[in-house]
């Protein structure tokens, strides 16, 4: 059950880096795959269907099946047509893939709205777009009785999960992202859909954009290159599997390591039996923050 044999998938932001990798995997698996790719540049300009069609040949080529689609996972109705394109294509989807992204890295005294609009949008309405449309199709299907398991998969980033300074739209997107991925799981379940996250940490175009990590994420001599964002795909296809026991789970993938990421949990706690004073709270509170 680990096959993705005639499993049919969407995979957005398919055409370079970590997308383009889950695609080849996912096919040589037996996927039937959408290579979804609006083709923009790093920072979400421009489009080129090019790119997810060269995917989709490359896959066709080796023997496998794709189909490319060029949506704007950002733009709503785009994102249906992204959902009815495999519907079309293959008869069903079993599998959504949320991978697209850009960046427009800034601090915050220097970001502008357009820069943190279009980050929030691409990212988060870019996930949430085709989990809905997929997700209603889902519904349908299992109030139908045509009843099976579905997956999806989301992309968050440690840039999010542990806050990197210049990323604050890129890096609350990613948070939400993570969140998003949870509350999916809690309300998909009743029509069999689990939904888990990816926090990668791989040498794409996005991140050899982020000064100095080019130098950090060159390729080794010898052994395990633990930067070739291919590393990252074979758990981006277990999340995908029908048999995958995890339901609203994040793992941090890099290299050969897989490690899941504990959500938010309370800590150190203070209580009393009245109201809080801000001079009392001061008191209770002040062990807490030497500590930290």
């Amino acid at each position: 059950m680990t096959s993705l044999d005639g499993r049919v998938a969407i995979i957005t932001g398919a055409g370079r880096g970590l997308g383009r990798e889950h695609a080849l995997l996912f096919a040589s698996l037996g996927a039937r795959v959408v290579v979804n790719d609006h083709g923009g540049s790093n920072d979400g300009s421009g489009s080129d269907a090019t790119p997810a069609d060269e995917v989709a040949a490359e896959i066709r080529a080796a023997g496998g099946e794709a189909v490319s689609n060029d949506d704007d996972v950002a733009d709503w109705e785009g994102a249906g047509r992204l959902i009815d394109s495999a519907v079309n294509a293959y008869g069903d989807l079993d599998i959504l893939v949320n991978n697209a992204g850009i960046l427009r890295d800034r601090t915050i005294v220097n970001m502008t709205e357009a820069e943190w609009d279009d980050v929030i949008a691409v990212h988060l309405k870019g996930h949430f777009g085709p989990t809905r449309h997929a997700a209603v199709h889902w519904r349908t299907e299992h109030k139908a009785g045509r009843t099976k398991r579905r997956n999806l998969v989301h992309t968050a980033s440690t840039s999010g999960l542990f806050s990197n300074p210049g990323q604050a739209n890129y890096g609350a997107a990613k948070s939400g992202i993570a969140t998003f991925s949870q509350i999916a799981a809690k309300e998909l379940t009743r029509y069999d859909v689990i939904s888990n996250c990816v926090a990668p940490a791989a040498r794409t175009r996005l991140t050899l954009a982020t000064p100095g990590l080019e130098d950090i994420m060159a390729a080794g001599a010898g052994g395990l290159d633990e930067w070739d964002p291919a590393n990252v795909s074979p758990l981006v296809a277990y999340l995908s599997t029908e048999s995958c026991p995890f339901n609203g789970e994040t793992f941090f993938a890099q290299g050969g390591v897989v490690k899941r990421v504990e959500t938010w949990a309370m800590a150190e706690t203070v209580e009393q039996s009245e109201r809080w004073t801000v001079d009392a709270l001061a008191e209770a509170l002040a062990p807490i923050a030497t500590a930290t």
